[in-house]
């Protein structure tokens, strides 16, 4: 446990508070203004130990004295111990606000940053989908534009492949060409046969040129006619270079034919001076071109449709490159679609990412709060643990008899609007959760006490008070808790709960509860325990065993006498006294209802069912521990006295006149030996009543005993509250014995003790 110093002040020895030795390291927690006398002081855990393990030193065992001085001083450095862990636990209480107040923020942020992280996410998610949706419709349409662009292709295959048919079928009028080349070139030779025999003819030329006159004009028809086919060749060779031009891949064939026509045009040419010169053989000869022409018009005629062929496939060629082009430009576009998808994806999984990246700092944020929030309600409840522990040493060297108040609710039927609420709680430092303040008659009456539960105290929480001193029982050590109060306090709702209402269960249902837990989980360590249960009531001076399998006489007469036996050790037992032996909560709770349906009740004017008798209810434990062969011997006592009431306002006659007279007679016993107990008086009367009698070892024996006093907050009850407070505080005064533990064993035979 370390810490350091608050508002600049120094830490003072604790050599101060124990009257010497050595000085302290630093503590673990903020100091305190625990004792004006000492100045600010700090404790660490080996302080307190020492502490707690301090003998007094007895030089003379006679100087009462000075041994009163010794324990008044011891029991003022217990109190500047106990303020320095009370303002320890307020600092601790405020750092585990403080911290829980950040860890809710963190929480809020938490949750604001995963609903934002959930809208994101859902927002994303819509648009992955819609992406998704739009990517399958695209690959979709992509397919189908693959598949059109495949049946493109193929048609531009098989327009390929007609335009390899057209270009064989212009191969074969290549060759038709030739054909008509080589034929003219046999013509050729004709000719240069005739240019010899043209030699030989000059002179009939001569003879024949008025002849020649006559031939003029059909030579001028015939010059027509193969300007006529000229253009025609013209024509053909234009259209055999728009042919060259369209089709790349018969290039060279192309230029070959051009090559070859251009030779027929200058052999056209020089065949035309030919024709000048051979104008006798023009009859002949024109017959030869009549023929020659024929042929012409067919290779026209099939160059012409091998061109319209040509032009349509060409025509259907560009358009399936359109349609390609076209279905190209539609896939950029998809593909550009899909990746501006594909960037808004990978954009939303980043700020996906840094969002789950913040939310997981953030949780780690949360969990080291988390953690510090833990280690301070564990520092917390250390310290609210030693505290107690503190406490519990100052009561047993103190010797008093703890005394807890509770105030129950006001009943429906109950109203404090004409005179006010009597009971008010100061809330300062020394009394808060320890005081109350009474109010009659405009004058004020504070009592403190070890604990002051309000109305608005739950069953819960008043239990978690008492569970310690439930736990010593375990431990080996006598407890006894009971409750006093008038009628209609809450006494028996304290003890037994409501039925019916497990949230509302009182102390003795969560105390064997909390025992056969602690019982199971001891199991490991080595540890068995024995539990025996009896039941009684004190009603009219008379002990009845409520759980007795015998009959009993009727108008409250026992078929059996029971005594009340004290031994040497400070045991007590009752005899003939029906003891079962108990494995589980549930045995006894069948137990309890047995009892309580034996239990003597009626109704008088201050409740509807009030308790007539004392209830006692007793667990013996005995416990041992075979690995350490360590024995262990506890008792718990948890008694419902009958509540306290005037015969003016109960209003009892008869048979309730008698049981109320008996019941403020063993109060009014309780009553006095408390004050013989308080003005340490040789002579106590236990013997008074069996009520006191019974609880001699808890109230002047070695027992760790605490009373509930129970109060009203009714207004007409302002006097009876007074009297129990009055009496409460008396108890609180008294000095008994201190608790020891029973560690020593029991033989088979034997019986637990009582008390």
């Amino acid at each position: 446990m370390v810490g350091t110093p608050i508002n600049g002040r120094t830490r003072q020895a604790f050599t101060v508070v124990n009257g010497g030795g050595h000085d302290l390291g630093p503590s673990s927690a903020p100091p305190s203004n625990a004792g004006s006398d000492y100045g600010a002081i700090e404790f660490t855990r080996e302080d307190v130990e020492a502490l707690l393990n301090e003998r007094a030193k007895r030089k003379d065992r006679f100087n009462y004295k000075e041994r009163c001085e010794n324990m008044v001083d011891y029991i003022k450095r217990l109190k500047v111990c106990i303020r320095w862990f009370q303002d320890l636990e307020i600092y601790y209480s405020l750092e585990h606000e403080k911290l829980k107040n950040s860890l809710e923020l963190t929480q809020q942020k938490c949750t604001e940053i995963e609903l934002l992280l959930k809208i994101k996410e859902e927002e994303l998610n819509s648009i992955i989908t819609e992406m998704r949706r739009n990517c399958t419709s695209l690959q979709e349409k992509l397919i189908k534009e693959e598949t059109e662009k495949t049946a493109a292709v193929e048609s531009l295959t098989k327009e390929r492949e007609a335009r390899l048919d057209i270009e064989r079928s212009h191969s074969t009028l290549s060759e038709d060409l030739g054909r008509a080349q080589r034929e003219i070139q046999s013509a050729n030779q004709k000719i240069a046969s005739l240019n010899e025999m043209y030699k030989r003819l000059q002179d009939y030329i001569t003879s024949l040129q008025q002849y020649n006159g006559k031939l003029h004009s059909e030579l001028s028809s015939v010059e027509d006619e193969l300007k006529r086919v000229e253009k025609e060749k013209a024509n053909v060779v234009e259209n055999i270079t728009m042919l060259r031009g369209q089709l790349t891949v018969s290039v060279s064939s192309q230029e070959e034919a051009i090559k070859q026509k251009d030779v027929l045009a200058t052999e056209v040419s020089s065949l035309r001076g030919e024709l000048q010169q051979v104008r006798d053989e023009r009859d002949r000869q024109l017959s030869q071109v009549q023929t020659l022409s024929s042929e012409l018009e067919k290779i026209k005629e099939s160059t012409k449709q091998s061109s319209t062929e040509v032009d349509s496939l060409t025509l259907k060629a560009n358009d399936l490159e359109v349609k390609c082009a076209l279905k190209d430009n539609q896939i950029k576009a998809l593909e550009e679609q899909l990746a501006t998808a594909e960037k808004k994806l990978e954009v939303s999984d980043i700020s996906a990412f840094e969002t789950r990246t913040e939310f997981e700092g953030q949780q780690k944020f949360v969990n080291e709060l988390q953690r510090r929030l833990a280690d301070a309600e564990y520092k917390l409840i250390e310290g609210e643990r030693l505290r107690k522990k503190l406490h519990n040493t100052i009561l047993e060297l103190k010797g008093n008899i703890r005394v807890f108040c509770r105030v129950r609710p006001l009943l429906p039927d109950e109203s404090c609007s004409t005179e006010g609420k009597i009971f008010s709680y100061p809330t300062s430092m020394e009394t808060s959760g320890r005081a109350i303040d009474l109010a009659q008659n405009g004058q004020k009456h504070a009592f403190t006490f070890d604990k002051v539960f309000t109305p608005e105290a739950s069953q819960e929480e008043v239990f978690v008070e008492i569970s310690q001193l439930v736990q010593s029982a375990l431990d080996g050590y006598k407890v006894c808790i009971f409750a006093y109060g008038q009628t209609g306090s809450g006494k028996t709702y304290t003890m037994m709960g409501r039925p019916g209402h497990p949230e509302e269960k009182g102390l003795i249902p969560r105390s064997l509860e909390q025992i056969f837990q602690t019982k199971q989980s001891q199991q490991p360590q080595g540890w068995k325990y024995e539990m025996q249960v009896s039941m009684l009531e004190i009603y009219n001076e008379t002990i009845r065993d409520l759980i007795s399998t015998t009959t009993r006489v009727e108008n409250g007469t026992p078929g059996k006498q029971y005594t009340i036996k004290h031994d040497a050790n400070g045991n007590t037992q009752v005899s003939d006294l029906t003891v079962v032996d108990v494995q589980s909560a549930k045995e006894v709770a069948f137990l309890l209802n047995q009892a309580a349906n034996s239990r003597s009740v009626g109704k008088t004017q201050m409740n509807e069912q009030s308790s007539r008798s004392h209830f006692v209810f007793t667990l013996r434990i005995y416990g041992v521990n075979e690995s350490t062969d360590q024995q262990v011997q506890g008792v718990l006592n948890l008694i419902d006295l009958a509540g306290s009431e005037r015969l003016s306002k109960s209003g009892s006659t008869g048979d309730r006149l008698k049981e109320t007279q008996a019941i403020n007679k063993s109060l009014s016993s309780l009553s006095d030996v408390i004050f013989a107990l308080a003005k340490k008086e040789d002579h106590v009367p236990f013997r008074n009543s069996k009520l006191t009698y019974l609880l001699q070892p808890c109230l002047g024996g070695d027992s760790k005993t605490l009373m509930f006093v129970n109060i009203s907050p009714d207004p007409s009850s302002v006097g009876e509250s007074l009297c129990s407070l009055r009496f409460a505080s008396r108890v609180n005064a008294c000095e008994i014995g201190t608790p020891r533990r029973q560690t020593n064993g029991r033989t088979m035979e034997s019986r637990l003790s009582y008390f």
